[in-house]
C-alpha cells in the first residue's frame, strides 16, 4: 500500500470479495455528509465496492446496480440515516444529473456514493473521497483513494487504521 501523498492512498485488491470487504470497511465508517465517487471503467469493481459499503453501513436491502433507476435511496433498521447510492453511466449531460436532483442528496445528512462521477464534475462538491478502480488483470483491481478536504482526510486515515492497521 504506497502512500504517494497524506491524501491519497493506493490498495491492491486481489479478488471481487477483498474489494467488497475494503468497501464494508469504509461503510462501517460513515456517519452522513461524505460524498464517495467511485471511479473506472465498466468492470472495475465500482458497484461490488458499493455492496460492501453498503452492507458495511447496514442498509436494510442489498445494494444493487442502479444503472436503470439512476439513484437508489437505501435505509438501516438503526437510524433515520440515508445512503443514496448513484450510477451517472446513463448521464449524456451535467444538465440530467441536475435535473435528477444529484445536488439535492448531498447534505450534511446523507451519504452519497456515486458512480461514473465524471459524468457530472461541476455538480461535485469539492470536499469527497474520490476512489479510482482500475482493472489490472481478471480479479485483481488497483483502488487509488484521494480525500480532499478535512472530514473525507479523517475518513480516509480511519479506512487506513481500520484495514491496514496504520
Amino acid at each position: 500500500m504506497p502512500i504517494l501523498d497524506l491524501n491519497v492512498v493506493e490498495f491492491v485488491s486481489g479478488s471481487p470479495i477483498q474489494t467488497a470487504r475494503i468497501g464494508e470497511r469504509l461503510g462501517k465508517l460513515l456517519r452522513g455528509g461524505e460524498i464517495i465517487c467511485l471511479e473506472g471503467s465498466l468492470g472495475a469493481g465500482k458497484t461490488c465496492f458499493a455492496q460492501g459499503l453498503g452492507r458495511g453501513w447496514g442498509a436494510t436491502d442489498d445494494l444493487t446496480s442502479p444503472t436503470f433507476t439512476l439513484i437508489h435511496e437505501l435505509r438501516r433498521a438503526s437510524d433515520k440515516a440515508r445512503l443514496y447510492h448513484v450510477d451517472l453511466y446513463r448521464i449524456e449531460k451535467e444538465a440530467e444529473a441536475w435535473m435528477l436532483g444529484l445536488t439535492d442528496l448531498m447534505d450534511a445528512t446523507a451519504s452519497v456514493v456515486i458512480e461514473w462521477p465524471e459524468r457530472a464534475p461541476a455538480l461535485l462538491p469539492p470536499e469527497r473521497l474520490w476512489i479510482k478502480l482500475e482493472t489490472l488483470d481478471d480479479t485483481r483491481r488497483r483502488l487509488t483513494f484521494k480525500a480532499t478536504e478535512q472530514a473525507h482526510l479523517n475518513l480516509l486515515n480511519a479506512l487506513k487504521k481500520s484495514a491496514f492497521g496504520i
